[in-house]
This record gives structure tokens, C-alpha cells and sequence, in this order.
């Protein structure tokens, strides 16, 4: 007990509306994790992951949120998490990131900390929202070997990990930004079963690769509170997402290793002419399970939507340069892009 570190207010990236806004964060205590260098060791690695896991979160904290001129104190959950939808005047609300200022407020043992965090408004020239998965669709993670998975997570950081090739640049294409640091014009979710413990690395990672910025929605890993299944996990956070935009169609992108395709179908079958395409990156390459999205494709198609089974980047690419979601001109940068990740 008398080394507890200090309590410190972590934000993680909301979205809404002009009239709402999802607040996201965590109250934790502050391990002091530095920040990730493609120089450290796997040691240094092993310490920070180690470190994540480890940190400890303050039950039921009280934290000040402020956004757009809007103040609301926020009450954590029993294991720290904030999460709160807050009314907004839309007439003070321009779309892009909006900044949250998080104020932990003092209590005995605690002492006040501010952190800031952000909430994306999609424009209002969107033509259409992407949610994707991370693991083994975005970030190279291994999830059919667990030792290799593990090996990934636990000895490599935020600047050492790898995206697939081309990635960044399709993903770029389908949000209609050119650099990583503009507002995406189509907004892009990212919803995996990636642990909350993790979002630090997984941000970085998304901005030291120059992959579109956009809220990311993870997972509570703790055994004790009988956490959701990974189906229900995102199926919760997609749907929620679709109603939060009802006027907007999507892109769903996964991969085959998990129940991606089965996830995806359901939210076609549950959300008629909203889903423009699904696709898959095939990681599994097992002919049982190409056989079973195979029929999972059918079953799409009869509800209105595609399901593409793509061995690489390029190929969705292809079919969304057809389909006139991505300029047929940005082909090139996304072929360029992964000739250079392949080279990493």
C-alpha cells in the first residue's frame, strides 16, 4: 500500500452529434510508462506491457468533463471507466475533433489531474462511415498463434509493430484525407476486442503510421466482471454507432481469423441498405473457413450488401475504387504503400 502510484484521468476518443457526445476515459494509477521508441529493447517492451496490465483503477472516481461549454461530472464505474453520452448545444458544435478537458477531481488520497481527450463529429459531407477491426486487419497481430500473438504483444510497442501492407494509404482513400492529421471527411471507427490496457499503444500505433484517426472502442479484459463475448463485444458497439447516424451508410472492414464475417452479416441482415460492402482480409486460409464465409457472402448479397474475401490490401481497394468509395487515382499511392510496408 505505500507504494501505490498516483491516480491519474486517461481519455480515450469519443464520437457524437451536434446535440450529443460519447466521453470516454479511464481513471487509473499512473505507472509512468514512457513513451514507445523503435530503440527499445524487448526488455523495456516486456516492462511497459507488463506495466499496463498491472495498473490498478480507482472505483467510482468523480471527474469533471467540459466540452463545447458543456460541464458534466462523470461517476467511474467499479473498475474506473467513464462513459457518458452528454448533451450539447448544437449551434456551438462544428464537426471534426472536439476537445474534452477531463478533470479528476480531488478526494482523500487523490489528488486533482487534468487530461484531455476529443470527440469526433463526422462532417456533414460524409457520404459514408467505415468501422474496422484492428487486430489482423489493420495491426499485424498473429491472433491464429497464440505464441506468436503473444510474443507481438508483450515484446513489441507502438513504433516496432507493423501494419499490412498498403493499409494506411486505403484507409486514407476511404476517409478522403491526405495526411493523418486532417479530420476524416468519412469518418472511421475502430472497434476490436483489443484491451483498454492497450489503447495507448493502439493510438500511437494508428498516428505513427499515418492510419486516418478515429474513435477506438476496445474491451474490458477483466475476468471478474463476466466481460461480453467478442461477438457481443462488437456487435453492441457497432450498432450503437449505426444508430448514433442513421442517415449514413457503412463500409465494415475485419478479418477472417475471428467472427468478423459472422459479425458483420448479422449487422447487414439487422440494418437493411446500411452495410456498402464488408471486407475481409483472409488470414486463416483454411478451406473450412473460406468455405463457411463463402456461404456467409451469399447470405450477404441476399440481403442487400457484398462480401469481399480479400487475400491483401489491393484487392479491397480495387473493388472500392470500382464502386466509387475511393478515388480510382489513389490505387497507385495504396500499391505504392504496400510495396514500402512490405519492405519493413
Amino acid at each position: 500500500m505505500f507504494d501505490r502510484d498516483p491516480y491519474h484521468v486517461v481519455g480515450y476518443r469519443g464520437y457524437g452529434t451536434s446535440s450529443r457526445a460519447l466521453v470516454l476515459g479511464r481513471v487509473l494509477e499512473d505507472e509512468g510508462i514512457v513513451p514507445a521508441d523503435a530503440g527499445h529493447s524487448v526488455w523495456q517492451n516486456l516492462v511497459s506491457t507488463l506495466k499496463r496490465i498491472e495498473s490498478d483503477p480507482l472505483p467510482h472516481a468523480r471527474v469533471r468533463a467540459a466540452i463545447s461549454g458543456n460541464n458534466r461530472v462523470l461517476i467511474a464505474d467499479d473498475e474506473g471507466f467513464l462513459r457518458e453520452w452528454i448533451a450539447l448545444d448544437g449551434a456551438n458544435v462544428a464537426s471534426g475533433w472536439q476537445p474534452v478537458e477531463l478533470e479528476l477531481i480531488a478526494q482523500r488520497g487523490v489528488q486533482a489531474r487534468f487530461a484531455m481527450s476529443e470527440v469526433l463529429v463526422p462532417s456533414p459531407r460524409a457520404r459514408f462511415g467505415v468501422v474496422s477491426d484492428l487486430d489482423d486487419t489493420v495491426l499485424q497481430s498473429k491472433v491464429t498463434s497464440v505464441l506468436r500473438a503473444a510474443r507481438l504483444l508483450l515484446l513489441e510497442n507502438a513504433r516496432t509493430r507493423l501494419p499490412f501492407p498498403g493499409v494506411a494509404a486505403f484507409y486514407r482513400a476511404l476517409a478522403n484525407v491526405s495526411s493523418v492529421k486532417e479530420a476524416a471527411e468519412n469518418p472511421v471507427f475502430y472497434v476490436s476486442s483489443n484491451a483498454w490496457n492497450m489503447y495507448d499503444v493502439v493510438a500511437d500505433f494508428l498516428d505513427h503510421q499515418g492510419i486516418p484517426r478515429g474513435p477506438v472502442l476496445l474491451k474490458d479484459w477483466d475476468l471478474g466482471r463476466n466481460p461480453l463475448r467478442n461477438a457481443d463485444h462488437k456487435t453492441r458497439h457497432i450498432h450503437e454507432i449505426l444508430d448514433t447516424y442513421p442517415a449514413l451508410p457503412f463500409i465494415l472492414v475485419g478479418d477472417s481469423a475471428q467472427e468478423d464475417p459472422e459479425i458483420y452479416s448479422e449487422v447487414v441482415r439487422a440494418y437493411p441498405g446500411r452495410v456498402l460492402a464488408i471486407y475481409i482480409r483472409d488470414v486463416s486460409r483454411h478451406a473450412e473457413r473460406s468455405s463457411a464465409i463463402a456461404e456467409l457472402a451469399t447470405r450477404v448479397t441476399e440481403n442487400g450488401s457484398t462480401l469481399v474475401l480479400a487475400n491483401d490490401t489491393i484487392a479491397a481497394a480495387r473493388h472500392a475504387g470500382e464502386r466509387g468509395w475511393i478515388d480510382p487515382t489513389a490505387l497507385g499511392e495504396i500499391e505504392a504503400g504496400a510495396l514500402e510496408d512490405e519492405k519493413r
